[in-house]
């Protein structure tokens, strides 16, 4: 087959399914940043891209703190299911229908804010938890984690990441109004390694993760394996 008849089935096949099953429909977190940032957008994918690649092969598999589900589907690529929760009813609501209509039934949605207890009845794999802990008031944060970990299997992985302090000069003043606890590579592993045996760090810049020289980078992961009891 010619590469133009390749191309042309290639474009067949798409147009079909969008016939089919219509437009994928954003939700609010998204939509917002869609709209005022789509730049944004390529590191945020990207940074759910890493999640994916670290946590290939796990079963059950929680997003703590996972808005409008806009990362999920990439997740959902290379683990069982995912169970996402967060404290604002309203994105997950809209997240429960977008997901149920795309008849997605690896993903699931619960109202819960992890300060108040871990996530009841549920024991996973790993979790990640991206944009979360630097809203999360710092005498609250041990708190945070250990309802996070109480949810984890013994050999449990969490993967935290979250803006780098260093980076906060060039935030905008809606974001630095909101990160009330931002960290270093170094803050943000102390807390980790209180709750777990092992500790990785990574930095990101833009859509390159790395390993390079911490206080460079935009923006930190860390990984904890193996909870501490």
């Amino acid at each position: 087959m010619s590469e133009d008849k390749t191309k042309e089935a290639q474009n067949q096949s798409q147009i079909d399914d969008y016939k089919k099953h219509g437009p994928i429909t954003f939700g609010p977190w998204t939509s917002h940043i869609w709209r005022s940032d789509p730049r944004h957008m390529t590191f945020l994918m990207a940074r759910y891209k890493f999640i994916a690649k670290m946590l290939q092969g796990r079963e059950a598999v929680c997003e703590v703190g996972c808005g409008d589900g806009a990362g999920m589907p990439i997740v959902l690529q290379t683990v069982g299911r995912v169970h996402g929760v967060d404290f604002e009813p309203l994105v997950l609501n809209d997240a429960k229908a977008r997901y149920a209509k795309e008849g997605e039934t690896r993903a699931h949605f619960s109202v819960h804010d992890m300060c108040d207890g871990p996530v009841e009845e549920q024991i996973f794999d790993a979790a990640y938890s991206l944009d979360v802990i630097e809203h999360v008031p710092a005498d609250v944060e041990n708190l945070f984690m250990r309802n996070l970990t109480a949810s984890l299997k013994d050999q449990g992985v969490c993967i935290i990441g979250t803006p780098n302090i260093t980076a906060d000069q060039h935030a905008s003043p809606a974001s630095k109004e909101g990160h009330i606890n931002l960290k270093s590579a170094e803050t943000l592993a102390a807390l980790v390694g209180k709750h777990f045996h092992n500790v990785f760090n990574f930095s990101m810049n833009d859509e390159v993760v790395h390993t390079g020289f911490a206080p460079m980078g935009h923006y930190l992961f860390c990984l904890g394996v193996g909870v501490k009891r």
